[in-house]
């Protein structure tokens, strides 16, 4: 069993995504990389660091290097990996999911599950086939609320599709030439899937469960994903008094 010091771990960056990690208290906060002098939200990481939590002061510069990206807003932390759920959902205990078909872009992966939380999802079902991965960009997105999701990964929408039906969820499938998602009642226990910003849904599952659509302008034109999934979200969510 590998220790403490070599277990795998993962960069995440951002306030909010470490202040959420430090939060949820799921996995390890193992080293935090700042600048010196400390960026103006730092305070609000600094009262709630867990004791013996190691501080590196780095330069703005290295902290690109680190993540890639300037978006680090001045800390960077090196953390243990995501605790992915290895069963998969009961209904009676997490009767609304939403499920990512395709979702490839982790901007969008990351707003979905922030909107997921924000809406009271009881969990997440990634795809992994053609799927973005729940990585640092995804976890910045979500303004760091990944944390405390229950996130479950499957090796493909078909394979998911299959659990969904044999525990019992109802899928409702977000799609262009569906049942007016006004109309619907979502009836639970509820999973909205939500298809890839290209090609939709799947073609394998398209017919395994009730299609829902959005009305929109224009024929022509449609939401992004995420913004389609939120409004989703929401609606469900209404329905079944979930916030």
């Amino acid at each position: 069993m590998a220790s403490k010091q070599t277990a795998p771990q993962t960069f995440i960056y951002g306030i909010h995504p470490i202040i959420e990690l430090i939060l949820a208290k799921r996995r390890q906060l193992r080293t935090i990389y700042t600048t010196n002098p400390t960026p103006k939200a730092w305070d609000q990481i600094k009262k709630i660091l867990p004791e013996r939590t190691q501080i590196q002061y780095v330069s703005r510069d290295q902290l690109t290097k680190m993540v890639d990206t300037p978006d680090h807003q001045g800390v960077v932390a090196t953390v243990g990996l995501f605790p992915i759920r290895k069963k998969f959902f009961d209904p009676a205990r997490s009767p609304f999911l939403v499920m990512l078909d395709g979702v490839q872009d982790p901007r969008n992966l990351g707003a979905i599950i922030r909107s997921a939380y924000c809406t009271g999802a009881d969990g997440i079902i990634l795809c992994g086939k053609n799927g973005a991965p729940l990585n640092a960009v995804a976890i910045k997105s979500s303004a760091g609320l990944s944390e405390h999701m229950e996130i479950y990964e499957a090796t493909s929408a078909s394979a998911a599709m299959i659990d969904l039906k044999k525990a019992g969820y109802k899928p409702y499938l977000a799609v262009f030439n569906g049942k007016d998602a006004r109309t619907v009642d979502f009836a639970g226990p509820v999973c909205l899937v939500i298809g890839g910003e290209g090609a939709g849904i799947s073609s394998s599952i398209l017919n395994a469960g009730e299609k829902v659509t959005l009305p929109q302008k224009r024929a022509d034109v449609s939401y992004n994903a995420s913004v389609a999934a939120g409004i989703l979200l929401f609606m469900v969510s209404s329905l079944h008094k979930k916030i």
